[in-house]
């Protein structure tokens, strides 16, 4: 109906404006996309996000969003991927190129198993990585410091 439609264009213009603002003072973004990929990933090419990437945050598995590492994005993989329903981030995690994974939080949300439920903190981020590396067939050390790494790339100076 026509107000969904003024509510996704509001959304397009606003999403435009942060892209555009992000490349003004050269900071990477993070995005959340959620039942959006295709429109999403049209927005950032054609506003030249690649410029400052950024990172897909709490990445949604699509396939379509692969070639954004092409462009200077990272993937965040959260609490999610511990998840027994997670069959569809679980195939992909090992087609997503090793120099754009990242580890993330959602905190207070998206616990990883077995703290499901409960509130999200950073130290479960070890969880994650465990899983990430028992999906990879790769040793947990070796995930942290690629993934800290790809972050260090991405964030630069802003990391602590």
């Amino acid at each position: 109906d026509e107000e969904k439609l003024r509510e996704k264009q509001r959304q397009e213009e606003v999403f435009r404006t942060q892209i555009r603002f992000a490349k003004k003072v050269q900071k990477p973004l993070i995005v959340h996309i959620r039942d959006a990929s295709h429109d999403a990933k049209m927005i950032l090419l054609e506003e030249g996000a690649g410029e400052v990437g950024g990172v897909l945050h709490c990445y949604n598995a699509d396939d379509e969003l692969l070639s954004l590492s092409e462009q200077n994005f990272y993937f965040g993989i959260g609490g999610v991927v511990t998840f027994s329903n997670a069959k569809k981030l679980i195939n992909i995690l090992p087609r997503i190129p090793k120099d754009k994974l990242i580890l993330e939080t959602d905190g207070p949300y998206l616990t990883p198993h077995p703290h499901r439920g409960a509130r999200n903190e950073s130290a479960y981020t070890r969880l994650v990585a465990q899983k990430v590396s028992d999906l990879l067939e790769s040793e947990i050390e070796d995930i942290e410091s690629l993934t800290t790494q790809n972050s260090t790339r991405l964030f630069g100076n802003l990391i602590v």
